[in-house]
C-alpha cells in the first residue's frame, strides 16, 4: 500500500548523485539502513525521530521512505508564474505505506530536507481540511477550502497549474518551509496520498 510524497523544487540546478552525496551521511544519523538502488535512488527506514524534532513514535506501522530524482522536472505544462523562475530540478520524498505516523514522519522529513536543500514543497494536490464526502480532484469546495487555508497560515503556499490529461486543467499548492513548518502544527495537517498516475509518480 502506497503512502503520502512530495517533491522537493530546487532553483539551483546540483547532480543527483552530488546530493544523494550531501543526504545520506545526514540519514545515517538518524535512519538504519539507508539502502541505495541501482539509479541512485535510496530506501531507508527512520528509527529516531528526534533529529527531525519528533518526540519517539510508534514503530508499529512505520513503512520504508524513498529519496528519488523526479526526471519530469521541469515540465512544460506547469505553471510557475507565481514564482519569480520555475524550478529546474525535482527530488520525490515519499512513504511506502500510508497511516498518521508516515504522514508525520514524511512532513518532517521534507521539512528538513527543504532547509538542507534550498527547496520549495510541491505537495502534488491541494491542501485544506478534511476532505468531505464527495469531494474529488476538481471539486470547487477542495479549492475553497484550499485557498481558505493558504490564507491563513504563514509562509508562502502558491497555485501551480498543470495538464491533467483530455485537455483539463488543474491545481496543486507549493510551498515554503514556513509554510510547511505552520501546515504541520495545524490539527487538520495531513499529506497527500500517491496515487497511479498523479505528477509525482508520472514517469
Amino acid at each position: 500500500m502506497s503512502g503520502p510524497a512530495v517533491g522537493l523544487r530546487l532553483f539551483e540546478a546540483r547532480g543527483f548523485a552530488d546530493i544523494v552525496a550531501d543526504v545520506v551521511p545526514w540519514l545515517e544519523t538518524f535512519c538504519a539502513p539507508v539502502e541505495a538502488r541501482a539509479r541512485g535512488d535510496g530506501d531507508f527506514w527512520v528509527r529516531d525521530g528526534s533529529t527531525l524534532g519528533l518526540k519517539a513514535f510508534d514503530p508499529v506501522g512505520v513503512g520504508v521512505f524513498f529519496l528519488s530524482e523526479d526526471e519530469e522536472i521541469p515540465a512544460e505544462d506547469e505553471d510557475y508564474s507565481a514564482f519569480s523562475r520555475p524550478p529546474v530540478q525535482g527530488l520525490v520524498v515519499g512513504a511506502g505505506c500510508s497511516g498518521p505516523v508516515n504522514h508525520i514522519l514524511l512532513g518532517h522529513l521534507a521539512l528538513a530536507l527543504a532547509h538542507r536543500l534550498d527547496a520549495l514543497v510541491d505537495f502534488d494536490g491541494l491542501l485544506g481540511g478534511r476532505p468531505a464526502a464527495g469531494d474529488d480532484t476538481g471539486n470547487e469546495a477542495v479549492l475553497a477550502r484550499a485557498r481558505a487555508l493558504a490564507s491563513a497560515l504563514p509562509g508562502r503556499l502558491a497555485e501551480v497549474a498543470y495538464d491533467t490529461g483530455g485537455g483539463g486543467r488543474w491545481l496543486r499548492h507549493v510551498g515554503d518551509v514556513e509554510f510547511l513548518q505552520a501546515w504541520l502544527e495545524h490539527p487538520d495537517s495531513h499529506l497527500i496520498k500517491s496515487r497511479p498516475g498523479v505528477h509525482l509518480l508520472r514517469k
